[in-house]
């Protein structure tokens, strides 16, 4: 079989898996914290947002 045809297989390219690690390691350590932040803030919108459609759901 054609390795073009292959959804899933990926190349052993250590150079490039090695420059992706560097490049997520460094977007971690540079927004740390805040990113956490982000995240929770966007997990307590999403659960409001769904708690005001079933509350809807109900009155309605």
């Amino acid at each position: 079989m054609n390795e073009e045809n292959r959804p899933f297989s990926r190349s052993a390219d250590a150079e490039g898996a090695k420059a992706n690690f560097d490049a997520n390691q460094r977007k971690l350590l540079s927004e740390g914290v805040p990113s956490l932040w982000r995240q929770v803030s966007n997990l307590l919108i999403l659960v409001g947002v769904i708690a005001l459609i079933i509350l809807l759901g109900r009155v309605l």
